[in-house]
């Protein structure tokens, strides 16, 4: 690909000869886009091109139109034109028998069009994992009903529904209510039809936090529980029978950040995809912005903006808000010196 020498440009495709500026070459024919019309150029013979058509095997060289000027049967050339300037060699994007794309390469609208350029419609895809949402806890009420006292609207499931739409997966969402039975024929089920279950609260320690006996009772084994991040500290990861099982917090902030940092490299690589962290790089501070130092890990909601970084107000767990502004997380280590502005901190680009 291409499949003949192509044309780079509209103009005229020249014969053997001098190509010094003055040269004059007879014009003989017309090779439109798409056209199958082929010319045998002789020496200081040539014929008008276009852009994207196959130039005569016999023409040395393509000069633009804008280097020319017009003679009575042909042209003159207004400048000093070199060896197959401005031609296409056959092959040369592609060779027959040379990989076009390796095992494992992310589909783009790049990657479509590339491989329709190559003739190819149709080709093996790994297959997106199955993926439900499990909701706990009885204080959330689904948005458009009456909101009494001590209660609040439910935002995690259709948060993660729509980040989960985003790397092309569909998913569905299920509410459980605060008892462990529930909890248990919950999960197994999903366990049952799924590849990646996500849940969100009740991994706690209250009282009312029954997912963490509900997956020792399945027989999930657990890979890690309680990470010293803030937010986020009581997020579980476990396995099953080559499922993964996340159980994440159940405030809305800290389970979008275990989803951004840890659920999406996870969904990422189950469908073969190889760059599964969210990019990072590192950006100073904007002014007026500081970072103290803590005993864990911080994930702080952030904007980036001319060539900087700008800590959002609001990082608590349970606040969104600030989430709807973020393109951006700013990870800060543990214990580490405390930072202001100009100072470099190391940023994940949210995938917006």
């Amino acid at each position: 690909m291409p499949p003949f020498p192509q044309s780079a440009m509209d103009g005229y495709a020249l014969g053997t000869g001098s190509k010094t500026t003055g040269a004059e070459f007879k014009l003989i024919g017309e090779v439109a886009a798409g056209s199958s019309v082929q010319h045998d150029l002789n020496a200081g013979e040539c014929v008008r091109i276009f852009t994207g058509a196959a130039v005569p095997e016999s023409a040395t060289a393509v000069v633009q139109q804008e280097w020319i000027e017009q003679a009575d049967d042909g042209v003159i050339l207004q400048r000093e034109v070199v060896e197959m300037m401005h031609v296409r060699p056959k092959g040369e994007q592609m060779k027959t028998g040379q990989l076009a794309l390796e095992k494992g390469t992310l589909i783009t609208p790049g990657t479509i069009g590339f491989l329709h350029m190559l003739g190819i419609t149709s080709m093996n895809v790994y297959a997106k994992p199955k993926t439900t949402i499990l909701i706990t806890g009885n204080e959330l009420v689904e948005p458009g009903n009456e909101l009494n006292h001590g209660k609040i609207y439910e935002s995690n499931s259709q948060m993660l529904i729509s980040a989960l739409l985003r790397e092309g997966t569909d998913s569905k969402s299920h509410r459980i209510s605060d008892s462990l039975e529930e909890t248990i024929e919950t999960i197994g089920n999903a366990l049952e039809t799924n590849d990646l279950i996500i849940i969100t609260g009740g991994i706690s320690v209250g009282d009312h936090d029954h997912v963490g006996a509900a997956l020792s009772e399945l027989g999930v084994k657990q890979v890690f529980y309680k990470v010293a991040q803030k937010p986020g500290k009581p997020l579980f990861f476990g396995t099953k029978d080559g499922k993964a099982i996340f159980a994440l917090p159940g405030n809305p902030a800290a389970s979008l950040t275990c989803f951004y940092e840890y659920v999406l490299p996870v969904l990422r690589k189950l469908y073969g995809r190889k760059d599964v962290w969210l990019p990072s790089f590192q950006l100073p501070l904007a002014e007026q912005n500081s970072i103290r130092s803590l005993g864990r890990a911080q994930f702080l909601k952030a904007t980036i903006q001319n060539g900087s970084v700008e800590i959002l107000e609001g990082q608590s767990s349970a606040m969104l808000n600030t989430f709807a502004l973020a393109n951006s997380l700013v990870y800060v280590e543990a214990n580490c010196e405390p930072k202001s502005d100009g100072n470099l901190v190391e940023v994940h680009l949210l995938p917006y």
